[in-house]
């Protein structure tokens, strides 16, 4: 008698870690209603609107300067490890990801059309968040006794908040481990060994391996080696795919009206809802919106002002519109582009095997829904392979490779900070804490691309959320900093220095 095989740790943790994701960013336990309202949406939507609110609305009024001043920012006008729009392309690489493919389709799919719409509330917000960190990580950085320019939230948590906020930069740096392990790499090792199957059919052990030896490449060469690969790969890549979206879009043109008409309806309509609590529709489409949303642009995460604290200027204000238009640039232009193509082609898909119009309505999930979206625009095939699904698919193993490079620095810097709380911590002992951890980031970079996707994409969200929290904290107590920031002040705030004889030296 055959007997069934048991389920794997993996299987049986999927729903346990579901609970906690749900309760985290939708109030709910096992489907049912345990809070009136979305915790982490509620915290991350509202210390996003006190600063956009005290910031004077300053994102939105000065997005047209900030556009202008963005081949400015390929000069060098500070001290730091690269230049300003590198340190942006480099922000951009950790941004666009699986989150800019995979992960517009699953908000659609767990929201609905509707969830486009809190996406755009939440990067509105997030371009409040974006400013906010991009200004304090130049204003607060730490220089290292070889000279080396470095930040991120650790830093002006400790230099603008003091010693008594070590235990926020610790819990911070802890956050920030469990993300990039997770969404960092683990998601990304996966949807781009994924990518490499579809394409060439290469097992998905053996594409995690090439990807992690290109990448091991790249970062062995630190900061300035990842944000010389991103200033080249990065506008590329992103102009290209946005060019093709646009021309699937001109092409489905007539159908647009019907997909906005969708979006809004869907993010007000609460009739929606198939069962549970009264406005269960809304609350999923803003779950759905603000988690995927977080989890594209990292606004309020504080993983993007590690990659602005390096930038060669000396002005906070400056670096500020840097961070929010990366925000602006990823979900803004990169992910509307997805969600209207996955919401407007339309060719031959089925859901429960009846024929529908849209890749959204159809059983596609995840990558799978985008790609065929795709592929609905441009069926023309080469090698048997659409070039809709050829684009795609080129498009996220560039995005999805060059954030591995840089969540590797994030990680870096994060397990630096907690070597460094240690008694004789040197700089030597850091360098070789560096080339541990990223032969360790691509070790799991060949071991995630095998795993299953549903238990790591819930982990990424509760990962997310852990290292929200202590940087929206910080963000909100430096807020008053932040302001006068923005208007030009660069030495806003106090100054928590102490002179300590290990790394780094300022505090």
């Amino acid at each position: 008698m055959a007997t069934s095989q048991a389920p794997g740790l993996g299987e049986r943790l999927i729903q346990p870690v579901t609970n906690i994701s749900d309760f985290i960013w939708g109030g709910t336990w096992n489907g049912a209603e345990v809070l009136p309202f979305p915790p982490m949406t509620i915290i991350l939507l509202g210390i996003g609107l006190w600063i956009m609110v005290g910031l004077k609305f300053y994102p939105i009024v000065k997005l047209g300067s900030a556009f202008k001043g963005l081949f400015a920012g390929r000069k060098s006008q500070g001290a730091g490890e690269i230049s300003p729009f590198a340190a942006l392309s480099t922000a951009l690489s950790g941004q666009v990801g699986t989150g800019n493919l995979a992960g517009v389709a699953t908000a659609i799919a767990l929201g609905g059309p509707g969830a486009i719409f809190w996406m755009w509330i939440t990067a509105l917000f997030g371009m409040a968040l974006a400013f906010a960190e991009g200004s304090l990580a130049i204003r607060y950085r730490e220089t290292t006794s070889d000279g080396v320019k470095r930040g991120g939230p650790m830093s002006y948590i400790m230099m603008g908040l003091g010693p008594k906020f070590t235990w926020l930069a610790v819990i911070f740096c802890l956050g920030t481990l469990f993300s990039a392990l997770v969404t960092g790499n683990s998601i990304q090792a996966n949807a781009v060994a994924d990518g490499l199957n579809e394409l060439f059919g290469i097992e998905e052990w053996l594409g995690g391996l090439i990807v992690a030896i290109l990448v091991f490449i790249v970062i062995i060469g630190g900061i300035k080696s990842i944000g010389n690969v991103a200033e080249k790969v990065v506008p590329f890549m992103a102009a290209a795919y946005i060019v093709m979206a646009a021309i699937a879009l001109i092409l489905n043109f007539g159908d647009l009206p019907e997909t906005f008409s969708r979006i809004f309806n869907g993010a007000f309509n609460p009739q929606a809802a198939s069962g549970g609590f009264v406005g269960a529709a809304i609350i999923l489409a803003i779950r759905a919106g603000v988690a995927r949303g977080l989890f594209s642009n990292e606004a309020g995460q504080g993983s993007t002002a590690i990659a602005h604290a390096v930038a060669q200027t000396d002005d906070p204000e400056t670096q500020g519109r840097m961070a929010m238009l990366g925000t602006f640039i990823d979900t803004i232009v990169i992910c509307t582009m997805t969600a209207l193509v996955i919401l407007t082609v339309r060719g031959d898909f089925t859901a429960a095997g009846e024929p529908v119009l849209h890749a959204w309505q159809s059983d596609r999930v995840g990558f799978e829904m985008t790609s065929g979206a795709f592929a609905a625009a441009f069926p023309l095939e080469i090698a048997s392979i659409p070039i809709g699904t050829l684009v795609a698919s080129i498009a996220l193993i560039l995005f999805v490779f060059t954030t591995l490079l840089t969540w590797s620095y994030y990680g870096e810097r994060a397990i630096t900070f907690l070597y460094d709380r240690m008694k004789g911590s040197t700089r030597s002992g850091e360098r070789k804490l560096h080339m541990a951890w990223r032969v360790l980031w691509c070790v799991v970079i060949w071991l995630g691309a095998a795993q299953p996707s549903e238990l790591v994409w819930r982990l990424g969200d509760i990962s997310n959320a852990a290292m929200a929290l202590p940087n929206l904290l910080a963000l909100a107590l430096l807020s008053g900093v932040v302001f006068k920031l923005a208007k030009g002040d660069r030495t806003a705030g106090k100054d928590h220095h102490a002179a300590t004889p290990e790394e780094p030296e300022e505090y």
